[in-house]
């Protein structure tokens, strides 16, 4: 289903729409949560309150605006709020360490590109696509991910090749006329 057609149904309130949302938001939320908050935790407690946010406010969500824009929006106010509350917490004195919790401004073009390429990645051939997240999300080796899938490294490389080829046609509008990544 494409997103106007899901924005349709998450607005009117329908419960699958709903689901829909969550199952295609609930990673690149908590991924930007946990790069807000820099604590696993407190990233599972905001992308909850994130989730409970977008159904208490579904009323009130236009469906013909862009319905990803929206959702990392409410997403961020949840970790800010997290985060804010957090903060506040019980009076710490001096010799206690204070939490390690930084918020770093995230741009709405930022979160459209991330976005953007979870999308290309998810739209890619499973194979392929485990490839990429074992490379890029995790950080894995050729060797690594050889190893973790039971392929040969030879499958790993050429699997990897084809899905940079595609996602270098499916995000090239990421690119500005030099063919560098846009600044954001």
């Amino acid at each position: 289903m494409d997103d106007s057609g899901l924005a349709g149904l998450f607005a009117a309130g329908d419960e699958d729409g709903f689901a829909a949302v969550y199952t295609a938001f609930r990673g690149p939320v908590f991924g930007m949560a946990v790069t807000m908050l820099t604590d696993r935790g407190l990233a599972e407690e905001a992308t909850q309150q994130a989730f409970i946010g977008l159904w208490r406010g579904r009323g009130r969500f236009d469906p013909t605006r862009d319905l990803a824009a929206w959702v990392f929006g409410v997403a961020r106010k949840a970790a800010v709020d997290v985060y804010r509350r957090e903060r506040r917490g019980p009076a710490t004195t001096v010799t206690d360490n204070p939490p390690e919790v930084a918020v770093e401004p995230v741009s709405t073009e930022r979160l459209w590109e991330a976005w953007q390429v979870r999308r290309a990645v998810d739209e890619l051939p499973a194979d392929e696509a485990a490839v990429v997240r074992l490379a890029h999300f995790y950080q894995l080796t050729h060797s690594e991910i050889a190893a973790q899938l039971g392929l040969p490294i030879g499958t790993v490389k050429s699997r990897s090749h084809r899905a940079h080829r595609r996602l270098a046609a499916a995000l090239g509008h990421l690119l500005d006329e030099d063919g560098e990544a846009k600044d954001v």
